[in-house]
């Protein structure tokens, strides 16, 4: 599974423009209502905020990965995004985050929803290309980075 592969420009913010934790959830799941993902905002964004509710998605090193399960998504749908200044989201590791991925994806594709949460933990482990996308300028700069560090 590649990343690359699952993000579309349209679905890369940059920056988001969000500074709480909630106003990021919402503009992520825009992102994706908008680039035509998903029809039902409310409800992907309903099941986002549940799971967010359970623990914090902010997994640390500033990189938090949103997620939920919802029938709403057709099927496993991504967003991703960079905030230019550090957003308090609850992580982990007390530190805020400025690097998201948001995942949601249909109960029947709970398989592909973990491959995809660990092909991020994964990536964002790797201090270089975690700097790297925080400091992209802009979606298509974000997926060069995104894209290299798949090929790599």
């Amino acid at each position: 599974m590649l990343l690359s592969e699952l993000l579309t420009l349209h679905r890369v913010r940059v920056p988001l423009r969000g500074t709480t934790k909630q106003a990021l959830l919402e503009e992520l799941v825009g992102v994706l209502r908008d680039s035509g993902a998903v029809a039902d905002a409310d409800a992907v964004l309903s099941a986002v905020r549940a799971r967010e509710a359970v623990l914090s998605t902010g997994v640390g090193s500033g990189v938090g990965i949103p997620h939920g399960k919802s029938d709403r998504a057709p099927a496993l749908v991504m967003a991703a995004g960079v905030t230019h200044a550090p957003v308090d989201f609850d992580a982990l590791d007390g530190q805020p985050v400025r690097l998201l991925f948001l995942i949601v994806a249909p109960e029947s594709e709970a398989g592909l929803h973990v491959k995809a949460l660990g092909r991020i933990s994964r990536l964002v482990r790797r201090d270089d290309f975690r700097d790297r996308l925080m400091a992209a300028e802009s979606a298509e700069a974000f997926m060069a980075v995104l894209a290299e560090a798949e090929e790599a």
